[in-house]
């Protein structure tokens, strides 16, 4: 089968990123004319709250850290340590060449000035999604970071006291209950305040936007991508699992069913050479879906065109349908689990063995969750470090280094026909 034919057969979510950009093309219009009285207007229309404060008050943030369950917070601050201690060796290293004598090229690694992070709230809340975000974006030097997430009914109005506690224990004091394309839009073009507790501007835009939501927020970053820099139009959650024989159907349905409790759009695909492996699977998903907290979300993710096992006739070709495939997660439950991730080249990040598991890489790896979907992965990286940073490249050259190209420069400039260009050699000598 060729690359085309598998990548038209292989299953995926259906995301309407189109339709849902004309739906927020208006939010995000009212959002850059109207400022902080349509998050407000927003706020009340989608989360069902209207906040009294958009940006939240520093004493909630205090607040919901000192009322944070202690496992929690031990969960939390070892994620933290771990994810700072990955991301820590993630910084790219400026370097220095001498082209000729005299001649110099400088690149030095700079990071973005302001960044706003995205952390949904619809479904379930992700204060783990804190964590990744933003020991990023600090571990790249970036100087402001400004957190969202939608306000909750439940809390007066304002986020997750998860999210506001792991904001706390980050040291992040600008956090703003706002959700959904109306909080892409703030961060793209800033909001003035509308009342008096909001000052004249309630956020000042920034320059890049990282984290994961909805088809209406992925439909935001398109619309504002150009203005801002944006991490990616984050879709549906993906795993991939490549198993052989020797995996254990129970750590593989687990696993599956993992993924699966996200969203119903969810994508849950086994690929593996073995049908008593595969039959297992299925045995054992119907046995696990019964007993799942969020058992209707996940048994549409499983029913949906998006999900599926996929019978290969040996390894080879399992690596060929994964590496077409590009997914979010990519577990490998083989025989020499190692040797095969080496092989794999699409894949937004790998777990090797059973005792990989992306849960692990959800929480406490040390690698970071934000990952591509929808086969982006075959151009695109998960978030890290790079996601903050710009490379800016110095040139310096002395008279006698410029002497040496000189004519060099003004052939390709008449070659070019841009003969101004090589007036502007000849000018220096």
């Amino acid at each position: 089968m060729s690359r085309r034919e598998l990548l038209e057969t292989l299953p995926r979510a259906e995301l309407d990123v189109e339709t849902a950009t004309e739906q927020v093309a208006p939010i995000v219009a009212a959002v850059r004319t109207q400022g902080a009285a349509a998050l407000r207007d927003l706020g009340e229309r989608f989360d069902g709250v209207r906040p009294t404060h958009l940006r939240v008050p520093a004493d909630a943030i205090q607040e919901a850290v000192l009322g944070l369950d202690p496992l929690v917070r031990a969960a939390l601050e070892e994620a933290i340590v771990r994810v700072r201690t990955v991301h820590a060796a993630q910084r790219p290293a400026d370097f220095t060449v001498d082209v000729a004598p005299g001649a110099q090229v400088r690149q030095r690694w700079v990071p973005v000035r302001r960044v706003g992070l995205y952390v949904p709230g619809g479904l379930a809340v992700y204060p783990s999604s804190v964590v990744m975000n933003v020991v990023a974006a600090q571990e790249a030097g970036v100087g402001a970071l400004a957190v969202a997430s939608p306000p909750q009914k439940d809390n007066g109005g304002l986020p997750s006291p998860d999210v506001l506690a792991t904001c706390g224990l980050l040291g992040i004091d600008e956090v703003y209950a706002v959700g959904g394309a109306q909080a892409i839009a703030m961060f793209a073009y800033g909001a003035a305040g509308s009342e008096p507790g909001d000052g004249e501007t309630l956020c000042e835009p920034v320059d890049v936007i990282t984290g994961p939501g909805n088809v209406y927020v992925a439909a935001a970053k398109r619309l504002v991508r150009g203005v801002v820099g944006i991490d990616a139009e984050a879709g549906p959650t993906e795993i991939a699992i490549l198993a052989d024989g020797t995996a254990d159907a129970s750590h593989v349905a687990a696993d599956l069913l993992s993924q699966a409790e996200h969203d119903p759009l969810a994508a849950a695909v086994l690929v593996t050479t073995s049908v008593e492996l595969a039959g297992a699977v299925e045995s054992k998903l119907t046995d696990r879906i019964e007993v799942t907290a969020n058992a209707a979300r996940a048994m549409q993710a499983l029913a949906g065109p998006q999900s599926a096992i996929v019978l290969v006739d040996n390894l080879e070709h399992g690596l060929e349908v994964v590496n077409a495939y590009g997914a979010e997660h990519l577990e490998i439950q083989t025989v020499d689990a190692a040797a095969v991730a080496e092989r794999v080249t699409s894949a937004g990040a790998i777990f090797v063995g059973p005792y990989a598991p992306v849960s692990l890489g959800d929480y406490m790896a040390g690698s970071n969750h934000v990952l591509p979907t929808g086969g982006c992965a075959h151009f695109a990286s998960g978030l890290g470090v790079h996601s903050f940073v710009r490379a800016i490249q110095v040139i310096e050259y002395d008279a006698d280094a410029l002497a040496a190209v000189a004519d060099r420069i003004v052939a390709l400039a008449d070659a070019e026909r841009l003969p101004a260009h090589g007036e502007a050699i000849r000018a220096r000598f």
